[in-house]
């Protein structure tokens, strides 16, 4: 699924939390519309209210305590920048749910540019398949 070069640890260590989870909500959006799509032919309504589903924050934030326990301490230090980043917080969406989302996507954004697709693709197919 890489498109790019791998960025270096270090480097990504200096990306702001808020930037991590703006790559890791696209990533994971891919993920589970390629997912659902991949059960078969369907109305893209239907498709796209289930991806509502899985992407929504009360959803990841679950997610990611499904997880916590395994990460790594790097990974959860990246979880945990992206759950205090300092962000708007929406009005559908509880503030710790949306907090914890956060963390989620900053988590699955490095990943992804760090180019570690092996952990990427194990941590989200365990809470997909879990779902």
């Amino acid at each position: 699924m890489l498109i790019y070069d791998a960025v270096d640890e270090g480097v990504l260590q200096e990306y702001s939390a808020t930037v991590l989870a703006y790559v890791g909500d696209a990533v994971f959006e891919l993920i589970v519309r390629s997912s659902i799509v991949l059960t078969g032919n369907r109305k893209v309504k239907d498709i796209h209210q289930d991806a509502v589903k899985l992407v929504k924050a009360e959803s990841q934030a679950k997610f990611m305590c499904q997880i916590a326990a395994e990460l790594s301490e790097e990974e959860r230090d990246i979880a945990r920048r992206g759950r205090n980043a300092k962000t708007h917080l929406p009005r559908n969406a509880a503030p710790e749910d949306y907090r914890m989302s956060t963390g989620f996507e900053a988590l699955l954004g490095y990943l992804y540019l760090k180019g570690d697709e092996e952990r990427l693709y194990y941590l989200v197919n365990k809470v997909l398949g879990a779902h």
